[in-house]
């Protein structure tokens, strides 16, 4: 399908942004020609006069504000079609401005940290300072982690040399990995990243087999480079966070979203606990898939086949409008305004870009981009999507700019809550005994992917770090080794163990940016919890869900959950997840 041949109403409206590329033009201009000549020396050493620093992010904020504005449509024009280049170098222009004052802007945070606790104490106190409130608390927090400013120049040299770890395993992963063929529906095929997901999911067990072999026999071959690339990326950790006076690696990756690290203690000790039902999940499959011995390589086949939700967009969004009753008529008028006013770009066309995403500036409402087809998958993209709209909207509308972004902890939390109540309603509401039993298996997977997986991995890199700063070297074999062992424990003996996914640790890109993974986990407990109170507690829960939804950044993402009813500095939200996961898998057993 071409461009042209939609409608209108199924394309997002660029022009709230900017009513033509003449106008971003205008304005790009206009800034450039504002910000370039400006001189920010000026404030380098007067952060101690409140005007001078007033001023100062007043002017920054001006200038974020527009930049922001213009990199969104440049990249929503590109995203309409890759093969157009005009937007391509719109987007690189913007990116390349907003590098040229970065780098006028450096001085900053050293410049504010090095001001005394009363300085800071007093502007936080200070009603003209509200709108930065956080981010100088945030200062004042890293304190005791600043250096001098020649130390600090030295620590920024040595990122340069050392932050080159995800680009190396990225070349190998992509690059040298030398994946050979294999069979893929009847034909030899060059196999891929993406064709083994692929090929993973499909019903022919011999040919999952034969891929999952040939998979992992190519990281074999690459694992010695594997290994010494990660111990680089774990050893480059370590020296930052003894450097920056931390107690160690994860304390020093969670201090930057101002994360406690009892949250990730909280994660690994609460879902050990889990894992028995896990287990059980596992031996369920085997059943359910008729298999005497269930290997690595099943355990991504779906339960259930031919159970799709086949809907042109409109009876989808409406589907999903009423799955989303629980949150109010305010959210529903919302969501409706959305589709009515060109927030949303529904339909795949010639040169768009693939997948899904929400954008948009904090001027601007949200954008949400789908490739919408018929599917049960996409009808659940539209409530992920608009999950994300609807945080935003309720962020930017309620937050100044500088409180409005929320943190990556919180991200997933809206539109995973959007995912479960769609899934328990069609669950509760359908007649068909397979569309049923497909919705529930679709929910266990996306625990255990997401929750279990996620956890896995996250006590992987705890015990990874923990031994290179015990003084151990990572070795092939002791990270294999702890790989292994975790496998084992994560999926019990409903599985065989094979020898290769001992090797999976290596093929992981995010463990390049260490104790990220976690927030997956935590982000689905979050969503879990906060659904389980709204259909069980009502109007306060669902006040509590919008203050959540309304607070952007404002404070640190933990103490924002916990005003939302979440409180993941203790075990409770982690158990309702536990037993979320139970009560829908013993719901599942008595379908087989």
């Amino acid at each position: 399908m071409q461009r042209q041949d939609v409608q209108l109403r199924f394309k997002w409206k660029t022009e709230d942004i900017f009513t033509d590329d003449k106008a971003w033009e205008e304005e790009f201009s206009s800034l450039e020609e504002k910000y370039t000549r400006m001189d920010f020396s000026r404030y380098e050493n007067g952060f101690a006069d409140k005007s001078v620093l007033l001023e100062y992010l007043r002017t920054t904020e001006d200038f974020s504000r527009r930049i922001e504005k213009l990199y969104v449509y440049a990249h929503m024009r590109k995203d309409e079609d890759v093969r157009v280049s005009k937007y391509a170098a719109y987007a690189s222009k913007s990116m390349t401005l907003y590098s040229q004052i970065a780098a006028k802007t450096a001085f900053a945070e050293p410049a504010l940290t090095v001001l005394p606790e009363e300085t800071l104490d007093g502007y936080i106190a200070d009603p003209d300072f509200a709108a930065y409130e956080y981010s100088l608390r945030r200062v004042k927090k890293s304190k005791p982690h600043v250096l001098s400013a020649k130390e600090e120049g030295l620590l920024s040299l040595a990122a340069d040399v050392m932050g080159g770890f995800h680009d190396t395993f990225t070349m190998l992963d992509n690059a040298n990995l030398n994946l050979p063929k294999a069979t893929l529906d009847g034909e030899e095929v060059q196999m891929s990243h993406a064709l083994y997901a692929l090929a993973m999911r499909g019903t022919d067990r011999a040919v999952r087999k034969e891929w999952f072999e040939k998979y992992y026999e190519a990281y074999t071959k690459l694992i010695d480079a594997i290994t010494q690339t990660y111990h680089g990326n774990v050893k480059k950790d370590m020296f930052f966070a003894q450097a920056k006076k931390y107690d160690g690696c994860m304390q020093m990756a969670l201090a930057g979203e101002d994360v406690s690290p009892v949250v990730y203690e909280n994660l690994l000790s609460s879902v050990e606990k889990g894992l028995p039902t896990l287990h059980r999940y596992v031996r369920l499959r085997k059943k359910a898939l008729g298999l005497e011995e269930q290997h690595m390589y099943d355990m991504s086949v779906p339960l259930v086949d031919g159970a799709e939700i086949s809907l042109p967009f409109d009876e989808a969004f409406d589907l999903v409008k009423r799955g989303l009753a629980p949150l109010g008529e305010e959210y529903l008028t919302l969501f409706e305004k959305a589709r009515q006013e060109g927030w949303i770009d529904v339909y795949e066309t010639e040169g768009k870009r693939n997948g899904a995403y929400c954008t948009g500036a904090y001027d601007t409402h949200p954008y949400v981009l789908l490739n919408y087809q018929r599917t049960t998958h996409e009808v659940f993209t539209i409530a992920h999507e608009m999950g994300h709209a609807m945080h935003s909207y309720f962020s930017n509308r309620t937050q100044p700019y500088e409180k409005a972004n929320y943190t990556i902890f919180l991200a997933e939390i809206a539109s995973t809550v959007n995912e479960v109540l769609l899934l328990k309603y069609l669950s509760k509401t359908t007649e068909d005994e397979n569309l049923k039993k497909y919705l529930l298996g679709y929910y266990l997977e996306m625990v255990r992917t997401t929750l279990f997986r996620q956890t896995q991995f996250a006590e992987f890199e705890q015990k990874a770090h923990a031994l290179a700063e015990s003084g151990v070297p990572l070795t092939k074999e002791n990270l294999c080794d702890a790989y292994l062992a975790l496998n084992k424990k994560y999926y019990g003996d409903g599985v065989v163990h094979d020898s290769q996914i001992a090797y999976e640790w290596a093929r992981i890109p995010h463990f390049y940016n260490s104790f990220y993974v976690y927030k997956y986990a935590t982000g689905i407990i979050s969503a879990m919890s906060i659904v389980r109170r709204i259909l069980t507690e009502g109007e306060e829960a669902l006040a509590a869900y919008f203050r959540f939804l309304s607070s952007g950044g404002r404070t640190d993402p933990v103490t924002i959950l916990q005003e939302a009813g979440v409180d993941l500095t203790t075990a409770k939200p982690f158990e309702n997840a536990m037993q979320e996961f139970a009560e829908t898998l013993q719901e599942f057993e008595k379908m087989f």
